[in-house]
Order: C-alpha cells, then structure tokens, then sequence
C-alpha cells in the first residue's frame, strides 16, 4: 500500500465518495483531532463541537483520565472473550450498580446490540415469568421512535426511509403515539412484555412529552405486568440535566439501556441494566458476544463514569443548559418555529429545512447537525463553559437572524 502525503479536504472527501458506502450525509467538514469541546479540521481550522458525537463525547472529547486508562489497560490485556474471566468486568458491574442501583447489568458494544438485548430479555421474560404462549409476546414502542439500525429494530421504526429495501421485517410489535398514554394502555393486551421507549426522543427532533407522561406510562405497566424498558442510550449520563431523563418523573424503570457516554467516546460499550428476574432469565448460551465485558471496555467505562460524576457533569448539563436556553429564546426570526430544551440537549425547530442553517453554522465555526429535516439539534459535551456558550450564541444568532 502506498504512503500518501498529506492531503487537504477536498482530496479526502473524494477519496471517501469514491470509496466509501454512501449511507452518510455529513458536512464537508475533515476533523483530525480534538480536545474538550473543540475539533481542529486538516487545514487547522477550529470549530465548536456541538453534537458530541450523538452525545457519545459528554465528558468532552479526548479527556485525558479516560486516555490514561484507554493507554494503561491497552498494555495490560484488551479482550480475553467471555470465556474466561477478567479483573475489569466484576469492577464495572459494582460501579454500575452503585450509580444506578440495578440488581444486574449485561455489557454489550455499540446501542443497537443493547437494545437487541433488552428486546430478548424482555420477550423470554414474557415467556418464562409472565407466562405469554410461545411466540406470542407483543412489544409497544412510539412513533417516531430512534433505537438503532438493526433488521428487527427497524421492523418497529415509523420513518419509511430506514425500513425501504430492509424487509421482510420482525413481527411482535406495536406502535403507538409518543406522549400518549391513553394509547399505551389501550395497546397493553395479555401478551404484551414490555413498553420500549426513549423518555426523550433524541432523533425525532429533541421531542419532550408531556409533564407527568412517563409517571403514568410507569403506573399502567405496572398495573398490567408489562416491562418499562428506557433507552437512555443518547439522553442518559447526564445529557438532559439528571444522571438518566427518566429521573425527571421520578420514577425508575424495570429496564435500562445505555451506551455512548458510558465510554466518553473512546470505545463502544453498552449495557443493560434489570433487576436479578428480568436478567436471571439468561442462562450460559442464551446470549453472548466476543467483545462484550471485555476487559479495555470495561476500564474505559468505569473511568468514563467516574469523570462524570467527579467533576459533576450532569449537574453542569443542568446549569449550563438552562444558560443556553435563555440566551436562545431572544432569537428573532420569521423561519424559527420552536426551542425545545432538557439540559444540554436544545432542539431549534425551524419552518423551513435545517441543513442550510448547519452549513452556514460550520463556515462560522460551529458544528451541528439537522435531524428530522427541520430540526437543529445542539448538544455540546458537558464541559462546556458559559464563555464557550456565549461564543457559540453570537454565531447562532448571525446565522439565524440573517436568514
């Protein structure tokens, strides 16, 4: 393979349309390094990171206690598999338990696999525990729902685009309006193990349902002897203000995913959390995965969540959101529909599309990404600094308000 030179933007997104699968639509933007909340492109210039990687950067990029360990445990051992044990993965389980208070936790990789793995504890749950007859269990998930790629996942997505040339498609699910639990306990049948749902949807634009929704969606599963399954894989850790956005209705669910954040970015990890009869369904074989509990994953994740909570990232999220609101809601602009906010997690809804606004944000320094078409999502890691809020605002407001 030949060594090349150095090469600038243009000749390396040339390299990856010609090469690569095109089932990306990113900005013309060539990132090489990164440090906080900041990214540094080939041609040296900085921009203001406010995606966070889908929220996988929350501790900022590049932290370096969570390099330390990436590095230190690279040199000790990376992966022996689940067929032996290691010294990491007895430690994650503990820490996860002590922040969360789950019973049990399966270690996965990337989100889609976690989820994969709740929707299998959730139906042989059904099987075993509530008695469903085989192959009869029934799932209820949202419209507009965002909770991976997978074949099965997108058997259940609303958005025709991530279904189109995919199936044919898992049975077992039913979807409802998000927001609605009226609908949620009229769709609740005798087979139904469990309600799959994003206590925010991320996806669909920063959708926050109404105050008191999650309370009651808790109280008619509870009722019913259904699964309230959270996937808190981009809100949770800290993104809307609470350590999970579910903790905003007080209540706790009998499932929880998470992915992302749990790692700050440098590898992928994802777990499961339950209690001991919703996990203690598995027995050795049931499920599995090469990679999963490996043993840099685990050291990663466990220091990734000790960054969190020592320098007090989610209360941050709370007190620097509520900054960015406000200085949001004094923009002025025919196009500008709707701010929707949760902590660190801002939807700008605007009435015409949001991919102009995006590239006009990255000439000016600034980068974020659209979603759902009209929507501007804003989710900077965070560390960032009510200065650093003040930065990104005055190019919000020059991009916005000119338009």
């Amino acid at each position: 393979m030949p060594v090349l030179d150095r090469m600038c933007t243009e000749e390396l997104i040339e390299l990856e349309n010609r090469f690569g699968a095109h089932n990306y639509h990113p900005l013309d933007v060539v990132i090489e390094r990164a440090e906080g909340v900041w990214v540094y492109d080939v041609d040296g210039k900085r921009y203001l990171d406010c995606l966070a990687s889908y929220s996988a950067v929350n501790q900022g990029h590049c932290h370096p206690k969570i390099l330390n360990t990436l590095i230190d445990q690279a040199h000790k051992v990376t992966l022996t598999s689940r067929a032996f044990r290691n010294d990491q993965l007895p430690l994650l389980y503990r820490d996860l338990h002590e922040l969360t208070g789950f019973d049990m936790v399966l270690p996965m990789n990337s989100g889609a696999e976690a989820v994969e793995t709740a929707i299998k504890a959730a139906r042989k749950w059904g099987y075993k525990i509530k008695g469903i007859p085989d192959s009869k269990a029934e799932i209820v998930v949202c419209a507009n729902n965002f909770h991976g790629r997978t074949v099965t996942i997108v058997s259940f997505s609303s958005d025709e685009q991530y279904r189109d040339g995919f199936g044919p498609f898992t049975p077992g699910f039913k979807i409802i309006p998000f927001g609605d639990a009226a609908a949620l306990r009229e769709a609740i049948t005798p087979n139904t193990c469990a309600f799959l749902v994003e206590p925010i949807q991320g996806e669909a634009g920063i959708i926050i349902p109404p105050a008191g929704y999650l309370k009651e969606a808790a109280e008619i599963c509870r009722q019913n002897h259904v699964l309230l399954v959270c996937d808190e894989i981009q809100s949770g850790l800290g993104r809307t203000g609470e350590l999970f956005a579910y903790m905003h209705e007080g209540i706790r669910p009998d499932m929880l995913v998470i992915g992302k954040a749990l790692a700050g970015g440098f590898y992928p990890v994802s777990v499961v959390l339950a209690s001991r009869e919703v996990l203690g369904v598995f027995h050795p074989g049931d499920h599995g995965s090469t990679f999963g509990g490996n043993p840099l994953a685990c050291a990663v994740a466990r220091t990734a969540l000790r960054v969190l909570v020592e320098e007090e990232l989610v209360k941050r999220s709370k007190t620097m959101g509520q900054y960015f609101l406000e200085r949001l809601r004094t923009l002025r602009s025919w196009d500008l529909k709707e701010i929707r906010a949760k902590g660190l997690w801002i939807g700008i809804e605007m009435l015409s599309p949001a991919r102009p606004y995006c590239e006009a944000l990255k000439e000016e320094g600034l980068l974020c990404k659209e979603t759902h078409d009209h929507v501007i999502r804003i989710a900077p890691p965070l560390t960032i600094t009510s200065e650093e809020i003040d930065w990104a605002f005055e190019r919000i407001r020059k991009v916005i308000e000119a338009r």
